[in-house]
């Protein structure tokens, strides 16, 4: 009888897969050092949040706060400046998730759907160029637009025979231009996700739908949309992980006295409170309180996109 032969490729050891492939696992290298340097040897400093700080201490060496380290945690709760800054975090998040997430999406689609590419790319272009703009200079375009008095948008309500708009100095009419600025900024580079989904799309599709009497619009729908619903669960699961965080240069450029009760956020909070008040425990208590509050959500937003079928983020 003839012995059977064994197709079984040799196991392969680590030694040797790392000496075969030592040039990718030295391109990681560098990436690996700036997380561990950058992102999680600060996490010591973390325990300040449970610590009365001393700048001529160590982190190690720090008495430890009153309520079991849990005074910072308790002062915060019991501030109503903290209160005010987290609504008003959730509220603007949740009103740019609703507002601003759709719209990269749709012009997405719309963009898609040109059939001129030069006109296409000069599009693209315009609608990219806002995101490399700071928000100072966006403050300075908006201040141009929409002062009381000297912007050219009420300048031309009034002359139409309306009142002056206070786009900048009213909370409620505040917080819709913030909303808006924020669209405006961002929508076009948002968009370039979506884009490259798209062209990831077999494009068989769009012919057998074309060959069946699909319309431009049902293509849309039944092809263009589920092709791109995984990246869209994507982006809405980290959206929704950030809704207690916030950008500092955005509310810190656009806010003023009159507007301060809706403009205040965490993150400008944290910088009156702990730069400028050197309050370094209670601001580190309500950074770790915004962290561990977006992980919860990022966690939520992923189990759910799982048990409604999607893939999510893991």
């Amino acid at each position: 009888m003839s012995k059977s032969v064994s197709t079984a490729k040799p196991k392969q050891s680590f030694g040797s897969y790392i000496r075969r492939y030592w040039q990718l696992y030295l391109l990681l290298l560098l990436p690996m050092l700036y997380l561990i340097i950058f992102k999680y040897v600060p996490m010591i400093y973390v325990q300040i949040a449970f610590k009365k700080y001393s700048i001529v201490q160590s982190v190690w060496k720090m008495p430890w706060a009153k309520n079991h380290g849990m005074q910072y945690f308790i002062q915060a709760f019991s501030n109503p400046d903290f209160l005010r800054a987290l609504r008003n975090t959730i509220g603007l998040n949740l009103l740019d998730l609703v507002v601003g997430f759709p719209i990269p999406i749709i012009f997405a689609l719309i963009l898609n759907e040109l059939v001129f590419t030069k006109f296409k790319k000069v599009v693209q272009t315009i609608t990219y160029m806002p995101h490399f703009l700071s928000w100072v200079i966006i403050y300075g375009l908006a201040l141009q637009l929409f002062a009381p008095s000297t912007g050219f948008v009420n300048i031309l309500i009034t002359k139409m025979g309306g009142e002056t708009v206070p786009f900048l100095n009213d909370p409620a009419h505040w917080i819709w231009t913030y909303i808006f600025l924020g669209v405006w900024q961002s929508f076009g580079w948002n968009s370039i996700v979506y884009l490259a989904a798209i062209a990831g799309i077999n494009s068989e599709l769009y012919e057998a739908a074309s060959v069946d009497g699909a319309g431009r619009f049902s293509k849309m729908w039944h092809i263009t949309l589920p092709g791109i619903r995984p990246t869209i669960v994507i982006l809405l699961i980290m959206a929704i992980g950030n809704i207690v965080g916030s950008g500092f240069d955005r509310p810190f450029a656009l806010q003023n006295n009159l507007v301060m009760n809706v403009a205040e956020v965490l993150s400008t909070y944290v910088y009156r409170y702990g730069i400028k008040g050197l309050q370094f425990s209670l601001t580190t208590a309500v950074g770790l309180f915004q962290s561990v509050v977006g992980v919860i959500f990022l966690l939520g937003a992923n189990t759910l996109s799982r048990k409604l079928g999607e893939r999510g983020l893991w």
